[in-house]
């Protein structure tokens, strides 16, 4: 369903040029450098991925490539057969892409949101309207479908932006944090619903810096660190390998050995 091979990006940065020390002033030079560094893996269908790794480890960058925002600076992406190299557009319209800082107009509301979107996919009209209606349930949303997004709650804004990523029925979705700074509830209520997209054979790539939620909800975890897979393998291998009771352990053996075990 999801295919990555050998997939960079590189950005360029100011850092101080420090060649010459005797200088008082230091001046700046442009570097490049890889945010994504030589990323290969692979996720079936009906199956959970967890993205892990520390703020700056490229896990965003690598999300944004996946999801045909980014262009990579070399490698290649496939997504349900589609091959970002021939198709994109045709690849995008399988996913659903949740951003960790997705912003709504506030001005409107719910519904009228959702037909944009759907409207943005081409979907007819009766189709539409019965998606909606869908969506609506699957996120527990008829109590403020019709409300303004500018007075809706964290986590009601939340499955808000989780409903338009649902509305033209992807085979993949794609969350960057989808339950940052969300009370229990509605945290939960979000898990479950992964778990329930998982039964009816969607792929998910789930990032979070949750380390408790991907050991209960992921099949397998990529763990990302400057850039570089880590670990790749279920939660309970990812212990074993590194000798630890719980997943934030095992991230920190791991990345104090610069993914040595990976390497193997």
């Amino acid at each position: 369903m999801i295919e990555v091979n050998n997939l960079c990006k590189s950005f360029t940065r100011v850092v101080k040029d420090e060649s010459n020390k005797k200088i008082k002033k230091l001046k700046t030079k442009k570097e490049d450098f890889l945010a994504v560094d030589n990323i290969s893996f692979s996720v079936k269908q009906g199956k959970i991925l967890g993205i892990l790794g520390p703020n700056g480890a490229g896990k965003t960058t690598l999300l944004r490539m996946l999801a045909g925002i980014l262009t990579p600076s070399s490698g290649n992406i496939k997504i349900a057969n589609h091959d970002y190299s021939i198709d994109k557009n045709a690849a995008k319209c399988e996913i659903g892409y949740l951003s960790g800082n997705t912003k709504l107009y506030g001005r409107i509301s719910p519904r009228e949101l959702l037909t944009t979107f759907g409207n943005l996919y081409e979907m007819p009209s009766e189709k539409l309207k019965q998606s909606i209606e869908d969506v609506s349930e699957v996120m527990d949303m008829k109590n403020f479908i019709d409300n303004r997004i500018e007075n809706l709650s964290t986590g009601q804004t939340q499955r808000t932006s989780i409903a338009r990523c649902l509305i033209h029925s992807p085979k993949v979705y794609i969350f960057d944090e989808p339950t940052l700074g969300l009370d229990v509830i509605s945290s939960q209520s979000i898990i479950e619903f992964m778990k329930n997209e998982k039964k009816k054979g969607k792929t998910v790539i789930y990032s979070t810096h949750y380390m408790e939620e991907a050991e209960t909800l992921c099949d397998k975890i990529l763990m990302i660190h400057e850039g570089k897979i880590i670990a790749n393998g279920t939660s309970q291998k990812l212990k074993e390998d590194t000798q630890t009771t719980n997943l934030r352990d095992a991230f920190i053996s791991l990345a104090s050995k610069g993914g040595e075990l990976y390497e193997k």
